[in-house]
């Protein structure tokens, strides 16, 4: 399914008057959606739904906290626990690569269009824990979506291989993404990046989370990443852009260490 409405539509800041936005506001998933009207993503796509994002966050009403000094501290941070872990992790990394290859003669890094601050796309790398062509399948499994928002999640997702069950419960497929990490896409500490999928269906207040870069881990993830309802993972993430800080990323990072050890939430 291609997205044709953003071929066919140039996004516009009057395009995103009062009534737009209170149209998109009133707009509550409740149930989880079963189909996505728009899975695939050209350049083109990509462009101007970050034009989208950029005029929507315009009119936001949430302001960041942390200044300069706080950004590039975080950006210190982020080196200097993305460089030790990498170094730490690069062995049990390649163990599993090799495992996934040697299980399907597949890649065994997956790689994946998210979106971060302002709409920025970006190539988020994982250790890959489905089946060589699970993205062309999704079609087929997302009216299986058990969770109550805009993402997706299904405890009985055949596209996941049996050692990809356990590098998910273990979060060790999320490993790679220190490299984005050290390249700048993403910081240790903050929202979750989302898909272009997801966001093209965001209400205003949604989008409130690509006001900051995204991160490898946030609130969510120390609270049971994936018990938390949708609606209240997204605004565990606003209130953690209003108030963010050092104290707080340090905060996050320990206890989401913790909560990753002790498995839980995990899926």
């Amino acid at each position: 399914m291609q997205a044709t409405f953003l071929n066919n539509n140039e996004i516009t800041k009057k395009e995103l008057n009062d009534t737009a936005m209170k149209t998109l506001e009133s707009k509550k998933i409740k149930d989880g959606i079963k189909e996505y009207p728009i899975l695939n993503f050209t350049e083109e796509d990509l462009k101007k739904l970050r034009m989208c994002v950029t005029e929507t966050l315009k009119y936001s009403d949430v302001v960041p906290a942390g200044g300069k000094v706080y950004k590039i501290s975080k950006r210190v941070f982020d080196i200097m626990v993305a460089s030790v872990a990498t170094v730490l992790t690069v062995i049990p990394v390649g163990c599993f690569a090799l495992a996934i290859f040697l299980h399907d003669g597949g890649n065994p890094f997956f790689v994946q269009i998210r979106l971060t601050k302002g709409g920025k796309p970006f190539k988020m790398y994982k250790l890959r824990s489905m089946c060589i062509d699970a993205e062309e399948k999704f079609a087929e499994v997302q009216k299986a979506n058990k969770c109550d928002g805009l993402a997706f999640k299904s405890d009985e997702d055949p596209r996941i291989t049996p050692i990809g069950r356990f590098i998910r419960k273990t979060s060790i497929d999320e490993l790679p993404q220190l490299i984005n990490v050290l390249k700048g896409d993403m910081s240790i500490i903050g929202p979750r990046p989302p898909l272009p999928r997801e966001v093209v269906l965001y209400t205003p207040k949604q989008m409130d989370r690509l006001l900051v870069k995204s991160g490898l881990a946030c609130i969510c993830q120390t609270e049971g990443r994936s018990d938390m309802s949708f609606d209240e993972w997204m605004h565990t993430d606003i209130e953690y852009i209003k108030n963010r800080n050092m104290a707080l990323d340090i905060k996050i990072l320990i206890k989401m260490v913790i909560a990753v050890l002790k498995r839980k939430g995990a899926e």
